[in-house]
């Protein structure tokens, strides 16, 4: 049973918001190009995280964040709609989990969501039960996607609460506008309804997740921002990171990937420059939604009262689109895929371009594509890989805190550790929840972070930082201190790095500490058996059993 309103009044609101397929230091205030003002002043009134960390993919971060468990634990280890028939890799969030929204409704609060779910197999209410969907799992309100992405300007289908409905019939129609505002509407009714209550609002962006389209207002604003190229844009930042705190100052910047060639060698620069640019549009345009929410939570006077957590959930995505789409071959594969692609023609019958075709510039309703290898690589500068990987780039996030009743201290960098279950325990101790034993009559685990609010005093708060540990698509990592031993999942070397002093892990020390090797591999292989962690090839081998073609890898590089 929920709390009395007269125990929940000094308790804070909670602001969770979360960016899509955006890299580590793309916003301003991790010293990108990009404008963000709103994120800045948040990062300028709070504190900024450098060694935060997702899980390198969406759905078992959302599963991750959601539940503060292992993705393995709540079987997302891998991705929604895709069922591995294997325990932990389910495609659907576990019934035997509870989520931020569930321990937050027993404490006293009303949960709201705005954007997208992606963390369950139905993605319409045509396709069946909806008890996983956000109302069936605490949350009070939802507005938004089920699925993984879709058309910025002509979704397929949208949810509200329990219902799929069609996308309003309005020209000037936007995905990442229509988050923001349905977020602020949410706070509205809100404070007129329930004001003595406190709010949890999952601001949940698709932005900057492929395809590549925004508002030709926001794209003019980056013209010409990134006619340097990625060479010297990816030196250029670095440096800015460095100046700011963000890394030491002896980080060095990782190589060029290897598949991509200089900048000053590609016969396409004018398409390379606006992939980029409608990229850097659709971050802006999600700050400025980000924003219009600020303001409405600062007009309702709970801004004070409200601790503001912003971050992404994996590295860049270098994932480049050709011919129809994105190869997912399997029938649910399919499905999914036509559910978030739109339709092939735009709704005043112009035909939709599917993949990265040099010939036409993104960013309009017509084009369908990614901003691929090249940018992904300045996104996530100064670190190597991407999105599905556990390298830095693949996992490493900002993190911004901004509470001012409760955080004191203000455009403060914080370098400790911490990864998505930290959320869950963070929120639970800030807003004096408890941990449920059972949920609907099955027993709850507890949960697995530990709490950021000792960080909150000092730089050397909460210290020393539990390890951290990650399994996706068979790349692998465990971190203990400085020490991270991490593989690629096309690759049966683990590598070793020292991270404090090669944080871009630059150089490999697995043959020179074979013993640190080994003792991480060690705690790696005991925690993967406590959380289900399954090597890969059991579930490539579980699908060619299954006569399912095995799910898109990213391209191969150095």
């Amino acid at each position: 049973m929920s709390q009395p309103l007269r125990q929940t009044q000094d308790k804070p609101n909670i602001l969770l918001i979360l960016a899509d397929d955006m890299g580590y230091s793309d916003i301003g205030c991790y010293g990108g190009e990009i404008e963000t003002p709103n994120l800045d002043r948040l990062a300028k009134h709070g504190l900024r995280y450098t060694q935060f960390y997702n899980t390198a993919r969406c759905c078992p971060t959302r599963a991750s964040l959601l539940t503060g468990m292992h993705p393995h634990q709540v079987d997302m280890g891998h991705m929604a709609h895709f069922e591995d028939d294997i325990d932990g890799y389910r495609g659907e969030l576990s019934k035997k989990c509870v989520t931020i929204a569930e321990v937050l409704r027993e404490a006293g609060y009303q949960s709201y969501l705005s954007g997208k779910w992606h963390v369950c197999k139905q993605l319409k209410d045509t396709e069946g039960d909806c008890s996983n969907w956000p109302c069936g799992r605490g949350f009070d309100r939802f507005y938004g996607i089920t699925a993984g992405a879709a058309n910025f300007f002509d979704p397929p289908t949208l949810t509200r609460d329990n219902t799929s409905i069609e996308p309003p019939a309005d020209p000037d129609y936007y995905f990442t506008d229509d988050i923001s505002d349905r977020a602020c509407e949410f706070i509205k009714e809100h404070s007129a309804d329930r004001k003595e209550q406190p709010f949890f609002l999952f601001a949940s962006y698709t932005a900057p997740h492929w395809p590549l389209q925004a508002r030709p207002k926001d794209i003019e604003k980056y013209r010409g921002r990134f006619s340097a190229g990625w060479d010297e844009l990816r030196e250029t930042r670095l440096e800015r990171m460095k100046e700011m705190g963000i890394v030491s100052s002896d980080t060095q910047l990782t190589k060029r990937d290897s598949t991509q060639p200089p900048w000053e060698e590609l016969p396409n620069k004018a398409w390379q420059e606006r992939r980029m640019e409608v990229y850097a549009a659709q971050v802006d345009s999600m700050d400025q939604g980000i924003g219009r929410i600020l303001d409405t939570i600062e007009t309702a006077g709970e801004l004070d009262n409200t601790l503001v957590m912003f971050l992404s959930d994996n590295g860049a995505c270098a994932e480049e689109l050709f011919g129809i789409l994105y190869p997912y071959e399997t029938p649910a594969g399919e499905n999914f895929m036509k559910s978030r692609t739109s339709r092939q023609v735009t709704r005043d019958g112009r035909p939709m371009l599917h993949g990265n075709d040099p010939d036409i510039m993104p960013g309009d309703e017509t084009t369908f594509q990614s901003y691929g290898v090249g940018w992904a690589n300045l996104s996530n500068a100064p670190f190597r890989e991407y999105k599905h990987f556990v390298h830095e780039g693949g996992i490493a996030t900002p993190l911004i805190l901004h509470w001012p009743k409760g955080i004191a201290a203000a455009g403060e960098i914080r370098r400790q550790t911490g990864q998505l279950p930290d959320i869950m325990a963070t929120i639970i101790d800030v807003a004096k929840a408890e941990w449920p034993e059972e949920r609907e009559g099955m027993p709850i685990a507890p949960y697995e972070g530990t709490s950021l609010t000792e960080t909150f005093k000092s730089e050397t708060g909460g210290l020393p930082r539990p390890p951290l540990v990650w399994e996706h698509e068979g790349n692998c990592a465990y971190r203990e201190g400085d020490w991270k031993l991490v593989k690629r999942w096309d690759r049966t070397e683990w590598e070793l790095y020292q991270i404090d002093e090669d944080r871009a892990e630059m150089n490999d020390l697995s043959e020179s500490k074979r013993a640190i090797r080994d003792d991480l591999l060690s705690k790696y292989q005991a925690w993967a058996n406590r959380v289900g962690a399954v090597p890969w090839k059991e579930i490539e081998n579980a699908r060619k059993a299954k006569g399912i073609t095995s799910d898109w890898m990213p391209h191969e590089h150095d």
